[in-house]
Parts: C-alpha cells; sequence; structure tokens
C-alpha cells in the first residue's frame, strides 16, 4: 500500500524547528549583539584591551598598534603572553580556546587565584568576537622562550598550534607578549575603515592612563608613526584638550581602598582630575580599569555626587548662599570638564561594549574619596572655594530663572481676559485702536463713549510694574502686562530681534492715563514697557500717548455767539482761553473753570469729545527724539533703574527748576 509523503507546512512548528548555534555561531548571526558594527573599531579595541590588562597589571610597558597596508590591524605588546598549553579540563591550547569560545578568559576570579584583579576584559567574549568576525586571524604569544604560532579563518582554525624556540630580538621574537593580526571580514560592518580620530583618542587615552606606558600608532602606507608616553597623567590630558581657561586650578587626586576598608577591595578606587570653566564645551572623560565608559555611569555619577556635596557644605560654613537660592548637582557639574579613571574589581557593564557602568558600589566608592579631597582643598584655599561657589550659585540663579519663566496663555485676547478687554468690531488694522486707560472708573466711561466699530478699551488696574530690568521670561507673572501681550497680539522681544509682527490687532496702541502727576508716572511704566520690550512698535509707528484736558471753562453766552465748553490741556492752554474770552467782551468771571481730577469724572460724551473722538482729541505719537537707540537706554537706565538713585538725583537737581509740578 502506498503512503503520500508528508509535505512540511511553512507554519509547522515542531521539535526540528529549533536550531541550536554552535562555537561562534550566535555572533556571526547576530554581530550587532556583541560589538558596533558601523565600523571595525570595536574589535581591535577588544584586544587592545587584553594588552591595556596586561599593562595594568604590572607585566607590560609597550602596546603598538600597526595599520597595515593590505587593510589588516595588528596589536603588539610585552605582557606576559597568552598561555599556550593544553586547558587541564577541555583539554585543547588554551590559546586556541580564548579565540575559539565564547566566555572563556583569565579574568572570571577577582582575587582568588584569577590571573587579574583588575581588568577591562570580563566576560571572556572580547578576542573571540574578533575571530568571529575577521576573514583571517593570526595570533602569536611569546613565552617561556618559546614562540607559539596559530591561524583562523572566521573563527575557525586553518593553521593548528605551532611552537618553536625564540631566536631572540634579532629576528623580530621577542622574551614575552602577544602580538594578534585581525584581518575585519567588511560583510559585517557598515564601513571597513578604521575611523582614524576615534582610534587615535582611543591610543591616548590609554597612555594618559598608564603613566609610564608607551603605546604607538603605525600606518605603512603613510610610514606615519604616533608615540604616546605620559608622565603627568592626568592633569596633562586635561589641561591640552580643555575649551576654555579654568576659574580656579585644576582639583587633581586620586585614592584607593586599602587592606582594612570594610566595603571595598584592596586597590578599588579612582584617580581624577577636574577643571571648573566659565566658558566652551565640557570635556568629560571617564574610564573603568582602562575602558572607555562613553555613555558614563555609577562612578561618574559618585564624582559628581561627591563634587557636589563637597562644595555644598563650603557654601553653606561660609554662609555663601543668597537667600533663596538652593543648590543641585547639576550647578556644580555644569562647568565642570573632568578625566575620571576608576578601578573596580568586579565592573558591571551594560552590554558588551562596555559604554557604561552599572556598579551600584562604584557611586560610593568615588564619592567617598572625591568628597574629603575636595572639601579639605577647597578649605586650604578659600579664595578658589569661593569662586567656586560663585560660579554654582550662578548657575542654580539661571537655572531658578529659566525653571520660573511664564509663557502667555494660549487663546484669543477676548478668551482670555473676559470682561476686561472690550474689543472692536472692525479687523481693518488700520483703523483700529485700543487705549490703555487707567482705571476702571475710566474704563466705563471710555467703553460708553467710544466708536465700537474701530476702538477697544483695556483697562488697567493701578499702575504697572516697572520692567526696565525684568527679564523677558518672567514679564507674564505679571497680570496686567500679559493682558497688555495678549490684546496687541505681539510678543516681548528686543532691539535685534525679528519679531512676528502679523499678529498685531490694532493700529494704533494708545496709552490714556490722568493729566496729573500719578498719569504721568503710568504714562512713563507704560512707555519703559513698550521702548524695553516691545521697541519694534515704538520703531514702526503703533504707539500713541493720548492727551486729556485737565481744564473746562464754560463760557456764557455772548452776543450771537451761544454758551460753550471749552477744554484746556495745561496752564498755558487755559490763560490764552481767558484771553480770548475777554476779548470776546465776557465780563472778568463770568465764565466758570472746572478741572478734571482724572479721567473718572468725564462722563462718556465728555471723553468721547476730548480724547476719543478722531476729530477732536489730541494724540502724540512716541517716537525717537533727537537723541539715538543707546542714548535714549542709557537715560531710561538713569531714570528707571534700581539702583540709579544718585543719577536721579543729579538730574533733578540739573533740571528741577524746569519743572512746574502741580501737587
Amino acid at each position: 500500500m502506498a503512503t503520500n509523503p508528508v509535505v512540511k507546512s511553512p507554519s509547522d512548528y515542531s521539535e526540528g524547528s529549533i536550531r541550536v548555534l554552535k562555537g561562534l555561531e550566535p555572533v556571526k548571526q547576530r554581530p550587532g549583539m556583541y560589538t558596533r558594527t558601523d565600523n571595525p573599531l570595536h574589535i581591535i579595541q577588544e584586544v587592545l584591551d587584553n594588552a591595556a590588562d596586561e599593562a595594568l597589571a604590572g607585566f607590560g610597558k609597550k602596546i603598538k598598534v600597526t595599520l597595515h597596508a593590505d587593510g589588516s590591524v595588528s596589536i603588539e605588546d610585552d605582557g606576559r603572553g597568552i598561555p599556550f598549553g593544553l586547558h587541564p579540563e577541555e583539554k585543547a591550547p588554551v590559546i586556541e580556546l580564548v579565540f575559539t569560545r565564547l566566555h572563556a578568559g583569565g579574568k572570571f576570579d577577582k582575587g582568588s587565584g584569577g590571573a587579574y584583579s583588575f581588568s577591562g576584559g570580563l566576560h571572556g567574549v572580547g578576542v573571540s568576537v574578533t575571530n568571529a568576525l575577521a576573514l583571517k586571524l593570526e595570533a602569536t604569544s611569546y613565552r617561556d622562550g618559546t614562540v607559539a604560532r596559530l591561524v583562523f579563518a572566521g573563527g575557525d582554525v586553518t593553521e593548528p598550534l605551532v611552537t618553536r624556540p625564540s631566536n631572540g630580538s634579532a629576528e623580530g621574537d621577542r622574551k614575552q607578549g602577544t602580538t594578534v593580526r585581525v584581518w575585519p571580514d567588511p560583510k559585517y560592518f557598515e564601513s571597513a575603515a578604521l575611523p582614524m580620530a576615534e582610534l587615535t583618542h582611543l591610543l591616548r587615552s590609554k597612555a594618559v592612563l598608564m603613566p609610564g606606558v608607551a603605546v604607538t600608532l603605525a600606518v605603512e602606507k603613510t610610514k606615519e608613526v604616533q608615540t604616546w608616553l605620559y608622565k603627568g597623567g592626568l592633569r596633562d590630558y586635561l589641561q591640552q584638550t580643555l575649551n576654555g581657561d579654568p576659574v580656579i586650578p585644576l582639583f587633581e587626586g586620586e585614592g584607593f581602598a586599602d587592606k582594612a576598608a570594610e566595603n571595598f577591595a584592596e586597590g578599588e578606587g579612582a584617580s581624577w582630575c577636574v577643571a571648573f570653566t566659565e566658558d566652551g564645551a565640557p570635556v568629560r572623560e571617564s574610564y573603568v580599569n582602562l575602558i572607555p565608559t562613553s555613555a558614563g555611569g555609577t562612578h561618574e555619577s559618585g564624582l559628581r555626587d561627591g563634587l557636589f556635596n563637597a562644595v555644598k557644605s563650603f557654601i553653606e560654613l561660609h554662609a555663601l548662599a543668597p537667600k533663596g537660592v538652593k543648590l543641585l548637582p547639576e550647578d556644580v557639574f555644569a562647568r565642570a570638564s573632568y578625566v575620571l579613571s576608576a578601578k573596580v574589581l568586579d565592573p558591571q557593564f551594560q552590554g558588551q561594549i562596555k559604554e557604561r557602568l552599572n556598579s551600584r558600589d562604584a557611586v560610593r566608592l568615588v564619592s567617598g574619596f572625591v568628597r574629603p579631597a575636595l572639601e579639605l582643598w577647597l578649605n586650604q584655599h578659600v579664595e578658589y572655594g569661593k569662586k567656586l561657589a560663585e560660579l554654582a550659585i550662578k548657575a542654580a540663579q539661571t537655572r531658578q530663572k529659566a525653571g520660573q519663566k511664564v509663557e502667555k496663555r494660549k487663546g484669543s485676547g477676548v478668551a482670555v481676559l473676559p470682561g476686561k478687554l472690550t474689543d472692536c468690531e472692525s479687523k481693518d488694522i488700520a483703523h483700529n485702536e485700543v487705549f490703555l486707560v487707567e482705571g476702571d472708573s475710566a474704563g466705563g466711561s471710555a467703553k460708553m463713549g467710544r466708536d465700537k466699530e474701530s476702538q477697544a478699551i483695556l483697562p488697567l488696574r493701578g499702575k504697572v510694574l516697572n520692567t526696565w530690568e525684568v527679564e523677558r521670561d518672567r514679564l507674564f507673572a505679571n497680570t496686567e502686562i500679559h493682558d497688555i501681550s495678549v490684546a496687541i497680539g505681539v510678543d516681548p522681544h528686543g532691539p535685534n530681534d525679528s519679531p512676528d509682527l502679523s499678529g498685531l490687532r490694532y493700529g494704533k496702541i494708545c496709552i490714556l492715563s490722568d493729566a496729573d502727576v500719578d498719569g504721568s508716572h503710568i504714562q512713563v511704566l507704560l512707555l519703559t514697557l513698550f521702548f524695553r520690550h516691545f521697541p519694534k512698535l515704538i520703531e514702526t509707528g503703533h504707539v500713541f500717548v493720548a492727551r486729556p484736558p485737565l481744564y473746562r471753562v464754560d463760557a456764557p453766552a455772548r452776543g450771537k455767539k451761544p454758551a460753550s465748553k471749552v477744554y484746556a490741556l495745561d496752564e498755558g492752554e487755559l490763560a490764552a482761553i481767558l484771553d480770548k474770552l475777554r476779548k470776546d467782551g465776557v465780563r472778568e468771571g463770568a465764565w466758570t473753570i472746572s478741572r478734571f481730577k482724572g479721567l473718572g469724572e468725564m462722563n462718556a460724551e465728555q471723553l468721547w469729545e476730548t480724547t476719543l473722538n478722531p476729530d477732536t482729541r489730541r494724540l502724540m505719537q512716541v517716537q525717537l527724539g533727537a537723541v539715538d537707540f543707546e542714548q535714549t537706554a542709557s537715560l531710561m537706565t538713569r531714570l528707571m533703574g534700581k539702583g540709579e538713585a544718585a543719577a536721579r538725583r543729579e538730574l533733578m537737581e540739573l533740571h528741577g527748576d524746569a519743572v512746574e509740578v502741580d501737587i
């Protein structure tokens, strides 16, 4: 009996669907989990870190990186050399296991017989990833008078281990050390080229962090050779890379745990060098066991914490903080440039490429050494301490001001100002006017007396804030100013800004205040607001001052002329009116003179007749006079500045006799 073969459906999910990746297959399948895939720099760095670990452990003084003409890279060190004998359990050469097995390495057993106490390599993954993503890899180990060499391709051994006696330095052999030559496989990377700037920075930083170790970069094509050897360590490096002049001398120090330390292993700790600058981009570099941690981590948090607490305690000790200023860590840290090198026994990194340190204890470790050292230094150099405190307090004040920024409330003027702004019906900017009226009573008369078609009324309560020294971000904290800005449809701006005037709702913005001293004061305050925060409105001729009359003369009928009402702006006009009446034959004292205490005393009809009616009113356009903008600004500072009492007194003494004040 014939049986039909079972056709496997694509949707079948059975025991045979599960695949187990062996050896280095996981790396080839998902290289992005193990390394950077934009270029091969990180797989080269894995080999470099091993060489640096040897130097960190005190067994090497030279590291050389060569960029060969054929696109390969070789890394040489004079460390102990990778062991090449058979592994007691795996029965394979150790050097082969290191390059072909994930999680095979000499850095797992910290402090208990392992080969390394402090190392950047942790997972036993590094060089096996390098091998997996390489077309070819040659590894040579110089150890115990023997040279051992083996070759891999794509992670597999192509030339098994061969050992021979060392012939001394004449043939390029060394007493001890390791040489690894790698041909990265371009198919795993977006670009096969190494970023030279990043590579040189990496090599330079290794030299900085290991004073006395020479790091060399050789390029075969150009025959260029660079060597970095730093005796001064972190200080030299930071001074060379700073973008601005430090406010105080560089703060350098180190601290490492001894045998008596309860919470930390012997040798754990950090070296640091910190500079504070007022300008320029901060330089910030941190390392853990010589591995660059570009994304920072807990050791940086420890430095930040230590710096902040030291500066804070200094400020408190010397009572330097102004009232209302609360210091935060970012205020101290904002202008700090630093190089930090931490030594951690068993660091926990975020991911294989080790960009960020996650070890919780590192915060306490670094902070515990930084804080007392900085506190001592600041109290030994009080003047420098005060400069640093000043920098931090300034940063805190700037932050608080920014936090207090008041935004304009959203919505139309009518919606935002119910009951205050009485808008006009027309939308024609050329004819529309808004009157900023002193007081609600005058506002009521103005609302009744206005031309509804083209005149809007915004009553102001009391005196407006003196805005000459108010930050633009804080303007809207004042309700009156917020209302004015929303009503006119233009945001505050500076003299050199290009504000959007398309939202302007009125062609004429008219200041309407009483004709007395208080009214003049309100006028000055509003003019200060427009000159300081809305200068383009003055420049484009949109700001006006209405001139209400101070006197009314009721003249009796004379001959054919009926009884009339005549208004006078001031004493001079009043005298002229009376002279005319006398000439017309009106007998002395037959007229009645009324003096308006304020706009509120006028009824709607009078206000229309004297101040609102375009045919009969007096309206003055506000313009810069004979002096330019800068001179006007200087004069305004003398008049309106808070700390300018002496300058104002001088002005009054000079020009006091030219003013007639009606008290």
